[in-house]
């Protein structure tokens, strides 16, 4: 059973893995350049898997920050991070032990939370590793490819990648909001409100701008479309 559950998380982590390998390349490729190694670029994709506090985090390293600049920078661009494991949280199988909790919490990234969160039923342990290992697996195989391949490419290919990323978490969201109105409210909601902040209130930072956007939109979809509670046989149903 928890090869089963191992199994579906490796396979649902595919185009996560595909995606990330060829932003994290792009980073890669910028990390050398701000003066670090391959093995240091490797090592910072490793221990942070975040591809906007990682580029944040290379640019104070390259542009001599403080310590108190990179804790500042990390904690406003990645505190969304914190609502998604909220969110995910109540969807957690009941053998999630806190060890597992804990060991599972290095993994949630966007594109993680969206595909877990859109698994119908609870999710496992071994889902969420399977998911989490090659995603991870992904992240870090590009970012040491990217790194070695140093200035290789041109810096219009290496931005150019990015948009994949985009791409696959569109891809993402897309079907459950096309099934049902209220997915698709909060995600023009957020959009919304996210281009009111680009336009508007450009002092913002992107970190604050998510955050902002995600509360406001899941506030308004627990007001205005609460969830009916599931049937009990539905609840037992684990990924």
């Amino acid at each position: 059973m928890k090869f089963t559950h191992f199994r579906k998380g490796l396979i649902h982590g595919i185009p996560i893995f595909l995606g990330y390998l060829s932003v994290s390349f792009g980073f890669g490729i910028m990390a050398v350049k701000s003066g670090l190694t391959v093995f240091e670029a490797f090592a910072v994709s490793l221990f942070n898997l975040t591809s906007a506090g990682q580029t944040a985090g290379v640019g104070i390293i390259a542009a001599g920050g403080s310590i108190a600049e990179m804790i500042l920078a990390q904690l406003t661009i990645n505190l969304r991070y914190s609502l998604m494991s909220l969110s995910l949280s109540q969807k957690l199988d009941k053998s999630f032990t806190l060890p597992r909790r804990l060991i599972a919490s290095y993994g949630i990234t966007d594109e993680i939370f969206a595909v877990a969160s859109a698994q119908p039923g609870t999710v496992t342990p071994w889902y969420m590793y399977g998911i989490i290992l090659i995603s991870t697996v992904g992240w870090c195989l590009g970012t040491v490819l990217g790194a070695a391949a140093g200035s290789l490419l041109p810096a219009a290919v290496s931005d150019a990648l990015g948009i994949m990323l985009y791409g696959m978490f569109i891809a993402i969201i897309i079907p459950p909001a096309r099934k049902q109105r209220s997915v698709m409210a909060v995600v023009l909601l957020s959009a919304a409100i996210s281009t009111l902040i680009y336009f508007l209130l450009p002092f913002i930072s992107s970190g604050f701008s998510v955050i902002i956007c995600a509360v406001a939109a899941a506030v308004t979809g627990a007001v205005f479309f609460p969830v009916d509670d599931a049937p009990e046989t539905e609840r037992e149903d684990a990924v």
